[in-house]
């Protein structure tokens, strides 16, 4: 059985329920605004599960690499390691305001590291797997790819800030097999890039110099060292991390935003929405998935906003003629312009001439970035045929998702035909993030 919290006070308990299933039952007598999530309102009942965990508490779990190897660490002699032992160890140090603990205590005492040392780390293992060995059990935060979370210092030499209760993490670092996805921290990084030239709202980010990892500045922390809440769509649809890619973008994404936004802010948070979605299709994301977009708070009963843009990058780099990962009219093939028109109009009211604004700003992003992805993959990184299909791929975008064709293109792609191929799903084995 674990303690369940919020705002960094007791509000339940999370225990096994028959076989697989779990259940979750609020303290008695408890603020509404303490709820563990806007889907899961303060109630007499229980909440429960029949198989797993409820999505909120499922929405941290750690996946892959980071999940076998805590696995390995605190596994019983029987081998017995299910989600709510996962949830056991990492639900002290987890996204958002809700945390769980198999203590009476709460402790949130994450380690500090610099994030210099990190950024000036050589491409050899030894800093991440002193990342993975320290920050593991701090880390309740989804992912195939490794990564950790860490309470950042700006150099070594800085002095230690001053002790409060608890000392959350501040940074996520996200780490890359070379061996299966190379250059994926300057991956994202260049998309992440092109997110804030077309006026996304995005975290703070750095490229380690040598491209090893992309340390990303949480934005669900407050100055004051409390917790934002967060919750992605998985939750938002009443899903499990394993249904992320169930479903169509116009009702899990856009309906659903409107579900849970509310009406004063419902205009921008849609054509937000909108801009982030042109976008994946520009740089040919196809992990989209319904936990890679969010919304975050500072009062579960209040107002929500979405969340800036996360978990970025050109995935037809390692997958080619890779695939949307929801479907949009039915259909997991890209978007053409008609397609984005049709969807700006129906499912966020957002007028044509706007829409042709934001997909020029779009166009003009990644072709502003374009030249830095050329450069760097030319002069630093280990892979450059990585850089070579990252802009392959954004000009195929920018001429088929938002018909466009100019001279600030640069790899010499086919940009004035647009491509096409069948539909298809993704391939199950597929390596994604």
């Amino acid at each position: 059985m674990l303690r369940v919290w919020t705002d960094s006070r007791h509000a339940g308990f999370l225990e096994r329920h028959g076989n697989r299933g779990a259940t979750f039952a609020y303290e008695p007598e408890l603020a509404t605004t303490r709820a563990v999530s806007v889907t899961m309102p303060v109630r007499l009942a229980s909440w429960n599960a029949s198989s797993g965990l409820l999505p909120i508490f499922d929405m941290n779990l750690p996946e892959g690499g980071l999940r076998a190897r805590l696995s390995a660490r605190f596994a019983n002699s029987s081998g017995s390691f299910d989600d709510i032992d996962l949830l056991a160890v990492v639900g002290r140090a987890q996204i958002g305001r809700m945390r769980c603990s198999a203590e009476a205590e709460l402790s949130d005492d994450v380690p500090f590291q610099s994030i210099d040392e990190i950024i000036k780390a050589g491409r050899g293992c030894e800093m991440s797997e002193h990342l993975l060995q320290t920050f593991a059990v701090h880390s309740g935060i989804s992912g195939v790819q490794p990564k950790v979370m860490v309470r950042g210092l700006a150099d070594q030499s800085s002095s230690t800030p001053p002790s409060h209760d608890g000392r959350p993490a501040t940074h996520i670092v996200k780490l890359w097999d070379s061996a299966e996805l190379p250059e994926l921290a300057a991956n994202e990084f260049f998309c992440l890039c092109a997110a804030r030239k077309a006026g996304i709202v995005v975290p703070g980010f750095q490229l380690s110099e040598n491209g090893h990892a992309l340390v990303i500045e949480r934005f669900d922390l407050k100055a004051d060292g409390s917790y934002r809440g967060f919750e992605d769509f998985c939750v938002l649809n009443g899903l499990t991390s394993a249904k992320k890619y169930d479903g169509g973008y116009e009702t899990r994404l856009f309906k659903r935003a409107s579900d849970f936004i509310e009406v004063e802010g419902r205009r921008t948070a849609l054509e937000r929405l909108f801009r982030l979605f042109v976008l994946n299709c520009a740089l040919r994301n196809g992990d989209a998935h319904l936990k890679n977009f969010g919304i975050i708070y500072d009062d579960v009963v209040g107002p929500a906003r979405l969340a800036p843009a996360y978990d970025l990058v050109t995935t037809d780099a390692y997958i080619p003629d890779d695939a949307m990962a929801l479907t949009l009219g039915g259909s997991t093939m890209w978007p053409d312009k008609r397609a984005l028109v049709v969807l700006a109009q129906s499912r966020c009211d957002i007028a044509t001439k706007e829409i042709g604004q934001i997909l020029e700003q779009t166009a003009d992003a990644l072709c502003d970035v374009m030249a830095d992805v050329k450069r760097y993959f030319g002069e630093v990184a280990g892979h450059p045929e990585i850089g070579d299909r990252m802009l392959h791929a954004w000009e195929t975008g920018i001429a088929m998702s938002l018909e466009r064709s100019d001279d600030r293109m640069l790899s010499g792609a086919p940009t004035g035909k647009k491509p096409t191929r069948k539909q298809k799903r993704r391939p199950k084995a597929a390596p994604k993030r």
